[in-house]
C-alpha cells in the first residue's frame, strides 16, 4: 500500500466559452509518470453522482488535458481530482477542485471585419461562439463591445469607446494607419472576455463635398428638440433630416436601409428643423444625420449625432410667484415648460433650490438656500418692514442636471404689529372708563326721565265723573287743590257705594254703571254715570 509518487498539486480548471482545460503542477520524479482524472457533479435533484472517469484526462503525460467533451451541464456544481500512475503504482488523490462551469468561464474574443472608405473605419463585429451549436452565452444581444484603438507609432495614445455589432469609427486623421482590438463584456453578470487579435488599417482622405451639411448639433430646451447644421454650398441646397431608433443599432443585422424622414423636416431649404414629434417616449434614444441634396439630385450624408433625450434635455428656469401672509413668505413654483410644465414633471423628479434674501443697500446682506421637493415652500422669521428677493432653480439629481435660476420676485413684509397692538389696547382701555363713568350718570338720568314722565305725562286717565265733579275744571288731576282730590273721591266712592247697595240693578245698564264705577268706563255711558252723581249730590243736599 506505500508508494513513492506524489500528488499533483495546484490543480485549476481554465474555461474560455465551452472550451475546458485542466492543468496541474507535479513536484515529484515525473519519469515515466501518467496523470488520470475523474469528475462528478451535482444537480439540483441529488446530491451527487459517482466518481467517473474525465474523458481526455487519462493517462496524460503534458501537464494539461483538454475534457470539453465531458461537460455539458454548466449551471450545475462540478468537482475533479487528479493523480499520478507509474505502471501499477498509483499517488494518492490530489485535493478535489470545485467549480461551476458558467460562473468559471471567460469569454472569448470576438471576431471583426474593418473597411477604411471615405476618411472613416467601418467595422463589424462578430459575437463570441458565432456559428457553434454548443454555446455558452445564450443571447448574443446581451453583449457589449469595447474598442481601443491608436495610431500605429511610437508616442500613440489609446482610445476607449464603446461600438456597436456594425459601427464606424470617425475623427481620424486621413493617410494614418490606426490598429485597434475589440473586447465583448456582458455588463450584467460583470464578465470581461478577451481582446481579439490586433488589426491595423490605413484611413483614406475624407471627400469634400461642399454641400454637405456640417456641424451638427442638437438643442433641447424643456423636451422641444430641435437640429441645427450649417451649409457651406452658395447654389441651391436641400435638406431631410433622417432618424434611426437606437436599439436597431444592437443587432448584428444591416441597419442602413431602416432610416426614416422625420415628419416636417423633408425637403426644407432652412438649416435646422424641430423633430419633437419623434420622441415619442424617453427612455429611447436615437440617432440623427442630415441628407443633403444639390440641384443635380446628388446626396451626401452628415455625420451621425447620438440624442439619448434625458441626456440631451436641458432642463429650463421654473416660475415663481411670492405672497406674504402674517408671519410667513409663501413661495409658489411653477415645473419648467410653461404650460406643458407636465412633460417635464412626468419625465424628471425635479427638486427645487430656493435662494432669498433681504433687498438693501448693505450688499453684505446674506444669501439664504432652502432645499425643497414640492413646489410650494415656506419661509419663517422674517423681518418687518423689509423687502425680500426670491430666485429658484430646479434640479435633477439622477441626471445632474440643473436649470437657469428664475427671475427674481420681490416683496415687502408688513410693518411690525406692536404698535398697533398697543394703540388697540390704549383704545379698548379708554373705551371701558368712558363706560364706566357714564353708566352711572345715564342711569340716573334715565331715573329722573322716569319720574317726570309719570308726573306730568301719566299713562292713564282719571274717570270722566271725576273730571266733571262740582263743575270745576282741573289743569291736572294730581296737581293740589282747595278741596283733597282724595278726600272727594273717598266720599263719593262712599256715597256710590250705599246708593248701589240700595238700587237693585238688573238690566245691562245699571251692570254698566258698576263697572264705571270701579274705574272701568266707557264713552258711551258718560251721560248716564252724570245722571246718576247729580241725584246723589242732590239728595246730600237735601
Amino acid at each position: 500500500g506505500q508508494t513513492n509518487l506524489k500528488s499533483p498539486q495546484d490543480i485549476q480548471v481554465y474555461v474560455v466559452n465551452t472550451n475546458f482545460t485542466l492543468r496541474w503542477k507535479y513536484t515529484g520524479n515525473n519519469t515515466n509518470v501518467t496523470f488520470s482524472a475523474e469528475y462528478r457533479f451535482e444537480d439540483l435533484m441529488t446530491n451527487g453522482t459517482e466518481w467517473k472517469e474525465l474523458p481526455g484526462c487519462q493517462k496524460v503525460t503534458h501537464m494539461e488535458c483538454d475534457f470539453s467533451s465531458a461537460i455539458t451541464e454548466y449551471y450545475d456544481k462540478h468537482h475533479v481530482r487528479l493523480r499520478a500512475e507509474r505502471r501499477e503504482e498509483v499517488s494518492p488523490w490530489s485535493s478535489i477542485f470545485e467549480m461551476t462551469p458558467y460562473d468559471t468561464a471567460q469569454i472569448s474574443a470576438p471576431g471583426i471585419e474593418l473597411q477604411s472608405i471615405n476618411g472613416v473605419i467601418k467595422i463589424k463585429v462578430y459575437p463570441p461562439e458565432a456559428n457553434q451549436v454548443q454555446k455558452m452565452w445564450i443571447d448574443d444581444l446581451s453583449f457589449k463591445y469595447n474598442l481601443v484603438i491608436w495610431e500605429n507609432s511610437s508616442n500613440a495614445e489609446f482610445r476607449n469607446q464603446s461600438i456597436f455589432p456594425t459601427d464606424i469609427i470617425d475623427g481620424l486623421a486621413p493617410d494614418t494607419t490606426y490598429c485597434l482590438k475589440v473586447q465583448a463584456t456582458r455588463p450584467s453578470e460583470a464578465k470581461e472576455g478577451l481582446f481579439s487579435p490586433i488589426h491595423c488599417v490605413k484611413t483614406t482622405h475624407k471627400a469634400n463635398v461642399l454641400f454637405c451639411a456640417t456641424n451638427v448639433s442638437v438643442l433641447a430646451l424643456n423636451m422641444k428638440f430641435h437640429l441645427h447644421w450649417n451649409n457651406r454650398y452658395k447654389q441651391h441646397v436641400s435638406y431631410n433630416v433622417q432618424y434611426l431608433i437606437g436599439y436597431l443599432k444592437k443587432y448584428y443585422d444591416d441597419y442602413s436601409v431602416k432610416w426614416l424622414n422625420v415628419p416636417g423636416c423633408e425637403n426644407i431649404t432652412d438649416t435646422q428643423c424641430n423633430f419633437s414629434s419623434i420622441i415619442t417616449t424617453a427612455s429611447g434614444f436615437f440617432y440623427l444625420r442630415v441628407q443633403a441634396m444639390n440641384e443635380y439630385n446628388k446626396p451626401c450624408l452628415s455625420n451621425e449625432i447620438k440624442v439619448d433625450p434625458l441626456v440631451t434635455n436641458e432642463i429650463g428656469p421654473p416660475g415663481v410667484k411670492v405672497d406674504i401672509g402674517d408671519v410667513l413668505l409663501h413661495i409658489q413654483i411653477y415645473p419648467p415648460g410653461g404650460s406643458e410644465s407636465e412633460v417635464m414633471s412626468n419625465h424628471y423628479d425635479l427638486s427645487y433650490r430656493v435662494l432669498y434674501w433681504k433687498n438693501s443697500s448693505n450688499n453684505e446682506e446674506e444669501i439664504k438656500v432652502k432645499d425643497i421637493k414640492q413646489t410650494i415652500g415656506t419661509i419663517s422669521d422674517l423681518t418687518p418692514s423689509t423687502l425680500y428677493c426670491v430666485k429658484v432653480q430646479a434640479l435633477s439629481k439622477a441626471y445632474n442636471k440643473s436649470s437657469h435660476f428664475s427671475k427674481e420676485e420681490c416683496i415687502k413684509t408688513p410693518g411690525d404689529k406692536v404698535l398697533p397692538l398697543i394703540i388697540l389696547a390704549t383704545f379698548v382701555t379708554a373705551l371701558i372708563a368712558v363706560l364706566l363713568v357714564a353708566a352711572p350718570l345715564v342711569f340716573a338720568l334715565y331715573q329722573a326721565y322716569n319720574k317726570i314722565k309719570y308726573v306730568f305725562f301719566p299713562s292713564c286717565q282719571p274717570p270722566l265723573n271725576i273730571e266733571g265733579f262740582g263743575g270745576q275744571l282741573f289743569d291736572s288731576p294730581y296737581l293740589s287743590t282747595t278741596e283733597e282730590p282724595i278726600e272727594n273721591c273717598s266720599i263719593i266712592e262712599t256715597i256710590i257705594t250705599e246708593e248701589l247697595n240700595q238700587i237693585d240693578f238688573k238690566d245691562y245698564k245699571h251692570s254698566k254703571q258698576s263697572s264705571r264705577d270701579s274705574g272701568n268706563y266707557s264713552n258711551d255711558d258718560d251721560t248716564s254715570g252724570s245722571k246718576v252723581s247729580e241725584e246723589t249730590l242732590d239728595k246730600e243736599i237735601v
